[in-house]
This record gives structure tokens, sequence and C-alpha cells, in this order.
């Protein structure tokens, strides 16, 4: 236990600053000296109330690499209802994590690729959308609606720019017309007019819009780049700087796609295990965005290190995680490390 590394709940104190001791060693709990209150050392972390901790951690790992919950429930002799709230548990706690640190940054994101995923369901269809980071490879976001509609596009893109610098942005997306409306109200920020009242809400004028429209009928299997909002030469430049290849494309989004429908049983094309709510979805998609992020390598981000001596010299490659590529870890998480992340929303 260390005391040092804590935070109030109740009161924001830093254990840093030596305000916060040991209250009870056996029931791992705190004391805060400013506030006179206790908490638990899991507070905050998805181990919060849990009696069987080590199981927890192996059931979320199944799940978030696309194990059915019913093999999870014949292969440990547990309760279909315990997995199920351990799994929903698991995801809001990584929504969590993600707004604490995803959201919490600004990047120089150049290019960022979206598109929307369609899932069966029982008794009917769900949409899905993501966006990731192309540089990085680092997912961003998403959102889940019943339909394939505007505002849950909307709801995508304002993720990516709640975490991008209002600098030149490639945003490469499929041929739905609804982008085109959507990045007006995502991608924007409040003016003074100089008068009283509501302020003027103004459109970046530095985002690309480039969608890949592919063709139907006895045309099928051709595409055809579009340069919807800027120029061409723009996109051209920002596509070379984020390292996005030399054409218009929406190829590392639809691999990505098909990570998403391996790493989640509900999204296969074919299962038994689909969904039937929409926060089953919702929090599934933070759960395996989390892992994605923190504790999964990728292999196009590793990076070649010669290791020189006397007599040879030798190539290393160093793997990354897509948090590692974007600055915000310094060595691959475990799905323990991730679910003990505390997220405290601050003060009561």
């Amino acid at each position: 236990m260390n005391p040092q590394e804590q935070l109030c709940p109740r009161c924001g104190t830093s254990g840093k600053d030596g305000h916060i001791s040991i209250h009870s060693r056996q029931e791992k709990r705190y004391r805060c000296k400013s506030c006179q209150g206790t908490f638990s050392e899991t507070y905050g972390s998805a181990y919060y109330h849990l009696k069987k901790p080590e199981i927890f951690t192996v059931v979320v790992t199944l799940l978030a690499y696309g194990c059915p919950p019913q093999a999870i429930v014949e292969a440990y002799g547990l309760d279909r209802r315990t997995v199920r709230r351990w799994y929903h548990k698991a995801g809001q706690h990584s929504r969590g994590v993600h707004e604490a640190t995803v959201w919490q940054r600004k990047w120089d994101l150049m290019h960022v690729q979206a598109d929307e995923i369609k899932v069966r369901v029982q008794g009917g269809v769900m949409w899905m959308t993501l966006a990731i980071m192309v540089s990085t490879r680092l997912w961003l976001g998403g959102a889940v609606d019943v339909k394939r509609s505007k505002a849950m596009i909307v709801a995508c893109l304002q993720q990516v720019a709640r975490c991008a610098l209002c600098r030149p942005l490639l945003l490469a997306v499929d041929g739905f017309n609804m982008y085109q409306t959507a990045i007006r109200k995502a991608f924007r920020s409040a003016h003074s007019v100089g008068k009283n009242g509501r302020m003027k809400m103004v459109f970046w004028n530095n985002i690309i819009l480039t969608q890949v429209v592919k063709a139907r009928g006895n045309q099928r299997g051709n595409t055809e780049q579009v340069v919807t909002i800027g120029t061409r030469a723009q996109a051209k430049s920002l596509l070379l700087r984020s390292g996005g290849g030399q054409h218009i494309n929406s190829s590392f989004i639809e691999r990505f796609n098909g990570t998403v429908r391996q790493r989640l049983a509900c999204l296969a094309r074919r299962t038994r295990a689909s969904a039937r709510r929409q926060a089953t979805l919702q929090d599934g998609l933070f759960l395996m965005g989390c892992v994605y992020n923190f504790c999964t390598y990728h292999r196009s981000l590793a990076q070649a290190i010669y290791l020189s001596s006397r007599s040879s010299r030798r190539l290393r490659w160093v793997k990354k995680t897509p948090a590692m590529a974007a600055g915000l870890a310094t060595h691959r998480w475990s799905v323990e490390d991730l679910l003990l992340f505390k997220v405290i929303e601050g003060p009561a």
C-alpha cells in the first residue's frame, strides 16, 4: 500500500503532499487527513466492490478478445447474469479511462478516417460508427444508434473534435452523404460578434473532407475518390505527412472494422451471441477500444533500432501500441493495468 499514489475522492487531496495515511492494511483502506474520511484502495477502479478480482480479470480479457459469454459461463461455472454485469462494469470503466486519457489531450491529428458498421442484433439492426487517427492508429471514439443517422455521425465527429487542434485536418470517409452536414456541426467554435446574445458558431476553415464512393450495379468493385470540402492538393499534402498512402483511401478504418468484429463476439456476422440492447454495443465498443489502444501491439507502429557493438551491428524492432505511439503510455498495459486505472471524477 502506497499512500503517495492515492487521491481522496471526497476533497481531492493528493497523497504526494503527505495528507493521506494508511487506515487499515487488512481492509486496504486509506484515511484523508484533510476531510478525515476513509476510502478503499480500489475506489475508482473496475475492481471496486468485487470479491473475485482474479476471475474478473480473466473474464474481461476473454470478452475483450472475442470469446462468447456462453463459453465463459460453461468454462468457469459462473452465472450468466454475473458475466453480463462484469461486461457492463468493464465497459463503463473503459469509457472513463478513454475520457481521462484520449479525450483530455489535444493532437495535430492531420489524418482521420471514419466508417460505420452494420450490426445485426436480436430482432433488428443497429449501427456503429468509428474513427481512428491514421498516423498513430489510435482509436479516437465511436457512437451507436438504432439508425444510420446524422446524429450518430455528429456524436462520433464531436469526439474527434474534442482531441483535435485547430490545424489542417483530413477526414476520409465513405460515400455516406450525411458527413457533409455533420462535419460542419462537429468542427466549429464559438466566436463573439460584438453584440449581446448567443455567440456565433464558426466552422473550422482548415478541414478537408474526402469520400471514397463505391459503385453499384454493373460497376460493382470500382471506387471513385471525391474531395467534398477543400482541394485535392491539400488532401495530397496531408496524406503524405500522415503516412496514409499516396491516394485518397479508407483502408485503415476498413482494417480496423475487421479488428472490431473479431474482438467482439456480438459483432460477428453470423453469431449466436448477438446483442439485444444498445448499451451492450456501447460498453463493448469502449472495452474493445481501450484494450486495442493500450494493450495491443500494432505491427505497423514498430520502429527499427540498430544496436552497435565492437564486432557487429544488430537490428532490433521496438514494438508499440497505439497509445505508446500517441504519447499516452510508456509501456504496453496489461488488461489488469487497464482495470486498475482509477477514474475519479472529482471531489464529491
